[in-house]
């Protein structure tokens, strides 16, 4: 066998399996990332909510999200909207057709005639599937 042989010999043959470990590891990290991160993007208002031990309502489509802060700032979605122009925003959903299923989100610390305010103005826009959103938590002290 000549030289040149041999050192052909000894060489490795490439390796043809890839290797799927680092790409296991990267996937299980998003989807840890996705699952801690995607809670918090389904409400952009932050409103601290009642408790109650009801089960959740089946849903359609998708509703729209009414919030009302601590100060009693209204948002629709993400917008805050100015009292003045509420019912003006009210006619521009119910425009379409069949009205929306409203989530009515407030914050516990409100005046209960604010919120029945909001929900007589929804109801007088025909708005009349009106869901109030609760942390799903029992037991709150009932004062």
């Amino acid at each position: 066998m000549t030289p040149l042989r041999a050192s052909q010999s000894r060489r490795r043959a490439p390796v043809a399996e890839i290797n799927v470990t680092p790409m296991v590891d990267v996937m299980l990290v998003l989807l840890i990332i996705f699952m801690v991160t995607a809670p918090l993007l389904t409400a952009g208002v932050p409103v601290n909510l009642p408790d109650a031990a009801a089960k959740p309502l089946t849903q359609e489509r998708e509703p729209v999200a009414i919030s009302l802060d601590r100060s009693g700032k209204l948002f629709v979605g993400d917008k805050a909207v100015d009292q003045a122009i509420f019912a003006d925003e009210l006619t521009r959903l119910t425009a379409r057709g069949d009205p929306p299923q409203v989530m009515l989100r407030a914050d516990r610390g409100l005046d209960y005639g604010r919120v029945m305010a909001v929900m007589a103005q929804l109801n007088r826009a025909g708005i009349n599937k009106i869901a109030l959103v609760t942390t799903g938590e029992a037991g709150g002290d009932a004062r």
